[in-house]
């Protein structure tokens, strides 16, 4: 993030209530040439025609031109050209694609709007928002089953969110935060630009249209206000169980601890949409009893194993691990356009890209826990086989260290000239001829050592030391 967006974040966190009344200054060149940088090269173009390399063969002038337009107040922005993708239902699923000018204003504005709207969207909203993907609400919503209970699942889905949003009610939404007047007359015109189809402009009351670089954080700001505050509420106040919720985008799924709760929940959820002209849909909305408490008592009644639900691609189901512990399993559903335009990767690699799995974790942890072991073990026999196993042993030991003498009395040291000056046999020993010439080792240390007093590292004479227990065997030390 830019030091400048970072100075709006820090002002944003600071007041929930704190509303922005100049922002457009943000908009610069800088901003305007990193949104550039951020459009993918092969993007199909909008309605002029222009592509990304046409662009970049003037991006200076061109980049200047744009920024002295929307400061001016003279950009306007170009219908959007529809097209249209399969739906996993037999229906189309529209699209709107902007012109390349208008992807790189909505870029640069979106950039900064989030700036303010990351430090209030709440915790379990992960839809198109910087840092955040799907696998990271697969994996939250993974989490939340395992650990809490949750004995029920709402599977929701808002049934044409982005082609029914309200205009109106979204521009007061972001006002509540946004009072700089050329950002929000900058929406109001995007909302408003129509769509081109067949050759005809139409226009648009309605809706946020899906491809255009604003409609997701649009889209995120609404559902903010109408859904995630509101549940967030609703289970402070009426829940008497736990409540959990993962959304991504209009998509969502709740965990409850009680029925009665997820029925009342999935009926007010109702009524609340009701009144901002939304519905939930039939075909894609469904309560099931699911989750290892749930998978429990079906077994306890003889029934079979809970119902599966989908979401973001992947088939959730209740499963057993090898040792017959409960775990939710997931299956890829690739094959289905909804699966695809949620984002997340193709096949069994979306599968194996998650190894935030529960599973995973407890393979992990086992297998670092038996590493440990063995070499804990390895460690052992080693000190094991380094030890004397006997009085032989250690009688053998002595008698191969004892050092050859030469002529002139010093211990293992050959002098095959003479020339060498006798040994002094009090040289470096404070003890008489028949002190005791072994040590003992002390507790764990290697080298900690009992020394007679006098000695360079003995307790002062006169003072009275304590008697340091010994070891099993003592070690011979040749005296040089």
């Amino acid at each position: 993030m830019p030091p400048n967006l970072e100075r709006v974040n820090a002002a944003a966190k600071q007041a929930a209530q704190t509303r922005f009344t100049a922002l457009l200054h943000h908009i610069d060149e800088d901003a305007l040439l990193r949104a550039f940088r951020r459009q993918k090269r092969q993007a199909s173009a909008g309605v002029d025609g222009i592509t990304v390399a046409k662009y970049e063969e003037r991006l200076t002038d061109n980049i200047r031109d744009l920024c002295a337009r929307v400061h001016a107040a003279r950009y306007r922005p170009q219908p959007l050209r529809r097209v249209y993708i399969p739906k996993a239902d037999g229906g189309k699923r529209p699209l709107g694609v902007p012109a390349l000018e208008d992807k790189i204003v909505q870029s640069a504005v979106a950039e900064v709007l989030s700036a303010v709207y990351e430090t209030d969207f709440l915790g379990f909203s992960y839809g198109f928002r910087p840092g955040r993907n799907p696998l990271m609400a697969l994996d939250a919503l993974h989490t939340a089953i395992m650990s809490q209970r949750v004995n029920w699942v709402l599977d929701a889905d808002i049934r044409s969110f982005f082609d029914s949003v309200d205009h109106e009610r979204l521009l007061r939404m972001v006002a509540h935060r946004i009072a700089d007047p050329g950002i929000l007359r900058l929406i109001e015109l995007w909302l408003r630009a129509g769509v081109l189809e067949s050759g005809e402009k139409q226009e648009t009351d309605r809706g946020t249209p899906q491809g255009a670089g604003t409609s997701p954080l649009l889209a995120n700001i609404f559902l903010h206000y109408i859904l995630d505050l509101w549940v967030n509420q609703w289970r402070r106040r009426h829940a008497r169980g736990r409540i959990v919720i993962v959304r991504y985008a209009d998509d969502f799924v709740m965990g409850f601890e009680s029925k009665a709760d997820a029925q009342e929940m999935l009926l007010a959820l109702k009524v609340r949409l009701a009144t901002i002209g939304l519905t939930l849909h039939a075909g894609k909305t469904r309560l099931i009893e699911f989750g290892r408490f749930a998978a429990l008592s079906r077994q306890r009644r003889g029934e079979r194993r809970p119902e599966t639900f989908a979401f973001l691609g992947f088939t959730h189901y209740c499963g057993r691990t090898r040792d017959g512990r409960f775990i939710v399993k997931h299956k890829t559903d690739w094959e289905t356009p909804d699966a695809q335009a949620d984002g997340v990767a193709p096949g069994r690699l979306a599968a194996h890209a998650r190894a935030t799995s529960h599973a995973a974790r407890v393979v992990r942890r086992r297998a670092a826990r038996a590493l440990w072991l063995l070499w804990q073990a390895a460690q052992l026999s080693r000190a094991q086989r380094l030890l004397p196993r006997s009085a032989s042993d250690l009688a053998t030991l002595s008698e191969t260290a004892q050092p050859e003498k030469s002529a002139h009395g010093l211990a293992g040291v050959r002098d095959p000239d003479g020339t060498l000056p006798p040994a002094n046999s009090t040289h470096h020993s404070h003890m008489g001829a028949g002190a005791d010439m072994t040590r003992v080792t002390l507790g764990k240390s290697r080298v900690r050592e009992s020394r007679p007093p006098g000695s360079v590292r003995a307790k002062p004479n006169g003072r009275a030391t304590r008697p340091r227990p010994t070891c099993a065997y003592s070690i011979p030390v040749i005296q040089l």
